[in-house]
């Protein structure tokens, strides 16, 4: 089950709570409603949907919500967990031949694990449901990789039109001198479009992009867990030895952790 990834709305809201606090301690109320300039955010945010509608297939681009919205969700996979999965499952399977393990597969959520299981059960050689795995988890990290470009490409993409916005704002200024009236919203112009496309880039947009990376490369750290699973128990392998081998896979201290709960038990 999904739950709300606090890290990056509360990482978020601190950003932009220290930019507000500083411009507010700064130049007060009036200060702040200075930085609020539509003009400027639109040039950013249109450039950027803009050059985004260049660099991007229609298919792609609608999933950009979607795949943004991951970076505010947590999936938890424990590790452990998945290890105990396939101990229990390899000291049936001992016990009870390969077959007996279709019994389990109902009690499975995860269908990478399921598949796997069931290409062991199908007698398929440990080479070739490495290889089929493998090209899955291949196929995983090149769909997330092409969402998270999207995130990527915007946080490169802000900051040019952050400086493009100046450059409009400074061409206006220079032509509308002897206009004093006009000089204030041109100038606003010039500096707020970077001020913004930097902000959007900085705060938003690269964070998002590594936050993905982050998700992208643990749950490909999961599925190459579940492939060891899967060929101990093609093998036929002890359930302690597929518990030996996967659990060099678990963060240090739960193993120390785990360690620590076996010697009690076996005292």
């Amino acid at each position: 089950m999904k739950k709300i990834d606090m890290l990056t709305p509360i990482g978020i809201l601190i950003g932009i709570s220290m930019v507000v606090f500083g411009v507010i301690s700064s130049g007060g109320m009036s200060g702040f409603l200075a930085f609020i300039d539509v003009p400027s955010i639109l040039i950013v945010l249109g450039g950027v949907f803009g050059t985004l509608c260049v660099s991007f297939p229609l298919k792609q681009l609608k999933n950009m919500g979607r795949v943004g919205k991951q970076a505010f969700q947590s999936k938890e996979i424990n590790v452990e967990e998945i290890v105990g999965t396939f101990v229990h499952l390899s000291e049936k399977a001992r016990r009870e031949g390969l077959l007996s393990l279709e019994a389990e597969l109902e009690q499975i959520d995860d269908s990478f694990v399921k598949k796997g299981i069931l290409l062991a059960i199908d007698g398929v050689e440990p080479e070739m449901i490495r290889e089929l795995l493998e090209a899955e988890i291949a196929a995983v990290e090149e769909r997330h990789a092409r969402g998270r470009s999207m995130f990527e490409k915007a946080g490169d993409y802000a900051p040019a039109w952050g400086m493009i916005g100046t450059l409009v704002g400074l061409v206006l200024m220079l032509k509308s001198l002897n206009t004093p009236s006009s000089l204030g919203p041109n100038m606003a112009i010039a500096l707020l479009t970077t001020f913004y496309g930097a902000l959007l880039s900085n705060l938003f947009f690269q964070p998002i992009a590594a936050k993905l990376a982050g998700k992208t490369e643990h749950e490909l750290f999961v599925k190459e867990v579940i492939i060891e699973g899967v060929i101990g128990l093609q093998a036929g392998q002890n359930s302690r030895f597929v518990q030996a081998k996967l659990k060099v896979f678990a963060p240090v201290e739960k193993r120390k952790l785990a360690e620590k709960r076996e010697h009690v038990r076996e005292a």
